[in-house]
């Protein structure tokens, strides 16, 4: 199998599977003129959830990654191949994070294309950015940094010794601990836990013409990026120092 068939075209169907419906949940929740408007935290909470569980299946030939800081944390713990055989090189690693990136890209433009006509009625330009890209409920960036640290490692931790375990739960269980870190570490910063899922829509939030937007704050968009990445290789370390499970 080659690096294009494992890996850069299933993350990148994937990935943007996962931003199409995790952004599109959040548009349903805060744009006005939508079915969903008011729908609140928990419904955004399971529509990320939902939305990582279809992009994983769909990404099944790569493992599922969709996220730089799993892919960053299994180099982390050691491990000499990914999930689907091919050996973790430098090679490999680009094809996940490139496709990672622009599968995010794409996703973001496709949602932004199916509430089109609600954007361009939404007077906030912060609710949509909100649709894009994260964003602190109380701005402190060191503060922020550490729980974007912290969820993340609980979500890669999870990835890295529930692969091996005899519950084998795949995607619904990581399904499952999306909407648990939405609802317990989510609050303070929007739960990015994946530089590609807060990177790609933001740039593309900065390039598509949408009707009164606003900026795209550059100012924090380096803390969903950081946060994640170290949060990701922490736990990969962690994982290789206790011992990943069939090892």
């Amino acid at each position: 199998m080659t690096i294009m068939e494992g890996i850069f075209i299933p993350e990148l169907i994937g990935t943007a599977l996962l931003i199409l419906m995790g952004c599109g949940v959040v548009a349903n929740v805060v744009l006005r003129k939508t079915k969903g408007f008011g729908g609140g935290w928990l419904l955004i909470n399971f529509g990320w959830g939902l939305a990582v569980f279809t992009g994983v299946y769909a990404a099944f030939k790569s493992g599922g990654h969709l996220n730089p800081a799993v892919t960053l944390g299994i180099v982390a713990s050691g491990a000499d191949t990914f999930s689907n055989g091919i050996a973790v090189s430098g090679s490999s690693v680009g094809a996940y994070i490139g496709a990672q990136f622009l599968g995010a890209m794409i996703g973001a433009t496709l949602c932004w294309l199916a509430y089109k006509t609600q954007y361009d009625d939404e007077p906030d330009p912060g609710n949509k950015l909100a649709t894009f890209s994260t964003g602190p409920a109380m701005r402190s960036y060191p503060w922020n940094v550490v729980t974007e640290v912290i969820a993340t490692f609980v979500l890669v931790y999870w990835v890295l010794m529930s692969g091996g375990s005899p519950s084998a739960l795949g995607p619904l269980g990581v399904a499952m601990l999306i909407v648990g870190i939405g609802a317990s570490l989510g609050g303070p910063t929007g739960y990015a836990i994946n530089p590609a899922r807060d990177l790609g829509p933001r740039i593309v939030h900065f390039l598509l013409p949408i009707k009164g937007k606003g900026g795209s704050d550059w100012g924090y968009a380096w803390i969903p990026v950081l946060g994640p990445v170290v949060g990701g290789l922490l736990a990969g370390v962690v994982a290789h120092g206790v011992g990943l499970p069939g090892m």
